[in-house]
C-alpha cells in the first residue's frame, strides 16, 4: 500500500505545483521560486523570500508532506467509508475541497504566513486546482488499489 501512496503523492504533488506555479505567474506573474518560498515561508516567516535554493527546496518539501498527507488519509479512509466507492467525481470534489479547507483555514493560520481576505473566484480557482491534480488523482489511484 504505501508504494501506492508514495507515487499517487509524487504524481498528484507534482501536478499541483506545477498548476500552482502556472497559475501564479498567469495571474500575477510570479514565477514558481516565490511560489515555493511562499511556502516555505510557513515556517521561517518572511525570510523565507530573502533565502536561496534551500527555501526552494524546503517549499517543495513542505508541499509533498502535505500532499502525502492527504494522500495517505484518503486512502486510509477510503476501505472504512462505504460512501467512497460510489463516486470518483465526488470523491475528488471532497478530496479537493478538504485539502483548500484544512490548507487555508488551519495550516495557514497556524504558520507564519498572513492569511490574505477571502475572494470566492481565488477560492474557485485554488479548488479547481485541487480537483483536477489532487483529488482526481487520489481518488482513481485509491479505488484502483482497492479493486485489485
Amino acid at each position: 500500500m504505501w508504494k501506492s501512496i508514495l507515487t499517487t503523492t509524487v504524481f498528484a504533488g507534482t501536478l499541483d505545483i506545477l498548476a500552482a506555479c502556472l497559475n501564479a505567474y498567469l495571474s500575477n506573474h510570479i514565477m514558481p521560486d516565490i511560489v515555493l518560498k511562499y511556502i516555505a515561508s510557513g515556517v521561517f516567516g518572511s525570510s523565507a523570500f530573502t533565502g536561496g535554493t534551500s527555501m526552494v527546496l524546503f517549499g517543495l518539501l513542505f508541499h509533498f508532506v502535505i500532499a502525502f498527507a492527504c494522500t495517505a488519509v484518503f486512502y486510509w479512509l477510503y476501505p472504512k467509508v462505504p460512501f467512497f466507492k460510489f463516486s470518483l467525481t465526488v470523491n475528488a470534489v471532497l478530496i479537493a475541497l478538504a485539502a483548500w479547507f484544512i490548507t487555508t483555514r488551519i495550516v495557514i493560520p497556524m504558520s507564519h504566513i498572513t492569511p490574505t481576505p477571502f475572494s470566492f473566484s481565488k477560492a474557485l480557482a485554488a479548488v479547481s486546482i485541487l480537483i483536477v491534480c489532487i483529488g482526481i488523482p487520489i481518488a482513481y489511484q485509491s479505488k484502483r488499489f482497492y479493486q485489485q
